[in-house]
């Protein structure tokens, strides 16, 4: 059964004046005092009693290529207020960004400059289905992968336009004419969004520690609510469970299930009568599924709850599972995971215009299970993770960039551990296949039956890189692994 509970929020951007600083390193390192004026305006632009900020700076032509005549967009080096994840987006989310990206950023901590690095460009294929409500909300925009870069108070960065021969079309693309006339046009709006991710939440506890203290807001309440029964009101933590305990919770939930339905359909048996086994019965065989994992909840992780929309939108059965990487770069600790993880859904929500962050769950290098999108870990969320194919699918985003970079065997173990839990829920075989009906897409016309693996890459229901060669590589043995949890 399809639930839709929606209602809107205005996304907004907190613009910041910034200065600017002399491009050389030794005077790029010197941090002038603020003016009034720039002091006056960061103070009206600050989100009153809101953890964390977005600043949104437009970028300008800074020259033209002399060989191809293709234009760089950027900003000079500026002083800024402090951020520690990045991102560019730009107006129209049908207009891609032929070029390429690239940012330094100085360090708050030490005054240290890093060096150049380049941003993921292609973006566009983690997104709501073609032709949903929060695809056609009006907010959406076209955007890069996130960046995380640590704290941070100052930024330079460029966008270099992509010559027309090497991206194989002509100055007829989407957006403006800033490549050039021999150049692919970077589309309009393009803007730098920088990201404060707002006070770390403290680390989660066991269960035993018990649920957060404070006041919780009505958002954070039913955001809470959704994971009833899993966890107390409020908890950092879902705990975890044995796979004894977790086949014996999911018996008793198909059991109160079937005895509705078959009450509602003809009245019970008589005490004593030996009649054919009914649905109660029936839901007695012992189940495929792995023991339940420990998940740090959205509270666990400090999500801001007024940012997304109210209400949760749900799908049908999850049958299977979409493994993604953040391309947010693999420069983070364990310890700064629920920071990366907020700055990601600031600019999911703020920057990009979605109602919530788009995976359903989030892995970190140490193999640590975070919720995403609000709703309930074992209910059927409706994300924004796979275009075309989130419909009956749950997207699973470890956190880092994995094109070059192996994941660690504690995130793929992760993964096989989530998956097992998640997928076994809805009865599915991590090793099987199963048929899933396309949204629309590069790959697959809207309404095409398309066969997959139950646990699948990113890649494979859309043309793109994500999850990278290096995690792509590992899922067969996520696989196996889950259906060993499972008991297969």
């Amino acid at each position: 059964m399809r639930g839709i509970l929606a209602s809107s929020i205005g996304v907004t951007c907190a613009a910041a004046l910034a200065l600017p600083l002399a491009p050389p390193a030794a005077a790029a390192d010197a941090r002038p005092a603020p003016t009034a004026e720039a002091a006056t305006r960061a103070a009206v632009t600050t989100e009153a009693d809101v953890p964390g900020s977005t600043q949104s700076l437009p970028l300008h032509l800074l020259t033209r290529e002399r060989a191809s005549g293709a234009a760089v967009l950027g900003l000079a080096p500026r002083t800024v207020r402090n951020f520690s994840l990045l991102g560019v987006v730009w107006d129209d989310p049908a207009a891609e960004l032929h070029g390429r990206v690239q940012v330094r950023t100085r360090s708050a901590g030490t005054g240290t400059w890093s060096g150049w690095q380049d941003v993921e460009t292609h973006n566009a294929d983690h997104a709501a289905d073609p032709g949903t409500a929060e695809d056609t909300s009006g907010r959406v925009r076209g955007a890069t992968a996130p960046l995380w870069v640590g704290p941070s108070d100052a930024v330079e960065i460029r966008v270099r336009a992509e010559p027309a021969q090497k991206a194989g079309a002509g100055p007829g693309s989407a957006g403006t004419p800033a490549g050039g006339a021999d150049g692919i046009p970077l589309p309009s709006g393009l803007r730098l969004e920088l990201i404060d991710p707002g006070t770390a939440a403290p680390p989660p506890g066991d269960a035993a520690d018990g649920p957060r203290t404070g006041a919780m807001s009505a958002e954070a309440t039913a955001a809470s609510a959704a994971n009833a029964g899993l966890a107390p009101l409020g908890a950092a933590e879902i705990p975890a469970l044995t796979r004894e305990q977790t086949q014996r919770e999911l018996l008793a939930s198909r059991g109160a299930e079937a005895t509705e339905a078959a009450e509602a359909v003809e009245p019970a048996e008589p005490a004593g009568s030996a009649g054919p086994a009914g649905p109660v019965e029936q839901q007695r065989a012992k189940p495929y599924i792995g023991p339940r994992p420990a998940i740090v909840t959205r509270r666990g992780w400090g999500a801001n709850e007024s940012l997304r929309e109210k209400g949760f939108v749900y799908t049908g059965k999850v049958k299977a599972a979409f493994v993604h990487h953040t391309a947010t770069g693999n420069n983070y600790t364990c310890a700064q995971a629920p920071s990366v993880i907020r700055g990601i859904y600031r600019f999911h929500v703020r920057s990009m215009g979605w109602r919530d962050i788009g995976y359903n769950f989030l892995i970190d290098k140490c193999g640590r299970i975070y919720e995403g999108r609000a709703g309930g870990v074992a209910k059927p969320v409706l994300g924004a993770h796979t275009l075309g194919f989130n419909s009956n699918t749950m997207g699973v985003a470890v956190i880092g960039s994995h094109s070059s970079k192996k994941p660690s065997s504690s995130a793929v173990k992760g993964i096989a551990r989530l998956t097992a839990w998640k997928l076994g829920l809805n009865g599915m075989n991590p090793k099987g296949k199963t048929y899933l009906k396309s949204g629309g897409g590069n790959l697959y016309r809207k309404g095409k039956k398309v066969r997959l693996n139950v646990i699948s890459g990113h890649r494979d229901g859309f043309n793109t890189a994500c999850p990278g060669g290096k995690l792509y590589s590992k899922l067969g043995s996520a696989r196996s692994t889950a259906a060993r949890y499972q008991g297969r």
